[in-house]
């Protein structure tokens, strides 16, 4: 018997020795779905189990807490693994669980982590070390060089410390995506600045600004699967694409500690600025 008919028939045994065990009858039970009944491999196991369900009885009352499978469990333990999602675990319980299953987590998990860094599977790119600066205050201990998040490619490799990627993770998995599912899905980050070692602004005598210790980025821009290109400077003139632009702009107030926009003032009038600075008073967002 297969892998796939053997979790079934544990699942239907199962299923069928509980209501003996708890002297309830069948009928308590909800009926197995016409689609997993229909399955030779659920009929022959559902006999195998009519046979074995006085056996099992002395066994279940040892462990009365344990509910029988839902129709979603079956359902899940008769559907294999979808090839696009080698990792993906169908079985409701762990011992249950096909070894072939594992495997292939294993392997998936394995060639995700190979071009990972900041030991996260999410974020691809590649370790860039130490990175001096000319100017005191500048520079990055530990830097990252960032070609992806949750994905979503950026147009050029960014440099930061880990900090900033993983916020920059987590606003796109969290926001960034879910805002332009319509109209994409959202493929390319448009990257107007990353490290940089200045002053803020470009202002002679300002202090360094957080792209010049790596706790910053810059995006421009929004690319569509359809090459559709939403811009900062002109999609916040526009309804629809406003209300978007205004939304994941809102929702990188937290993961990062600081958020500008257009409407912050003339030097961010084209892009949002997002770094990870923490300020007493909690987020600046402007």
């Amino acid at each position: 018997m297969t892998g796939r008919g053997r979790l079934l028939s544990a699942l239907v045994l199962t299923l069928w020795a509980l209501p003996l065990a708890a002297n309830a009858p069948a009928r308590s039970l909800r009926p197995v779905p016409r689609a997993v009944a229909a399955d030779p491999v659920v009929q022959a196991a559902i006999a195998v189990a009519t046979e074995e369900a006085a056996a099992s009885v002395a066994v279940t009352r040892m462990r009365p807490n344990l509910r029988p499978p839902s129709e979603q469990e079956i359902l899940a333990a008769a559907t294999p693994p979808r090839p696009d999602a080698p990792g993906l675990d169908l079985s409701p319980r762990p011992e249950l669980r096909p070894k072939e299953v594992e495997e292939r987590a294993l392997f998936g998990r394995k060639k995700r982590m190979k071009g990972a860094v900041c030991g996260n599977p999410d974020i691809q790119g590649s370790a860039a070390g130490r990175v001096p600066g000319k100017i005191k205050g500048c520079g990055i201990k530990d830097a990252v060089r960032v070609t992806s998040v949750s994905g979503v490619r950026l147009s050029t490799p960014a440099v930061m410390e880990c900090g900033t990627a993983e916020a920059l993770n987590h606003w796109v998995a969290r926001s960034v995506k879910p805002t332009f599912r319509r109209r994409g899905p959202v493929v390319e980050l448009q990257v107007a600045a990353h490290y940089s070692c200045r002053t803020r602004n470009n202002q002679r005598g300002a202090k360094i600004s957080e792209h010049g210790k790596g706790r910053a980025i810059d995006i421009s821009a929004f690319v569509m699967n359809d090459g559709e290109r939403i811009t900062v400077l002109e999609g916040w003139k526009r309804g629809a694409t406003r209300k978007m632009l205004r939304q994941v702009w809102k929702e990188a107030c937290g993961p990062f500690g600081t958020v500008l926009g257009p409407e912050a003032d003339r030097y961010h009038k084209d892009h949002l600025h997002l770094d990870t600075a923490r300020h007493r008073g909690g987020p600046y967002c402007r």
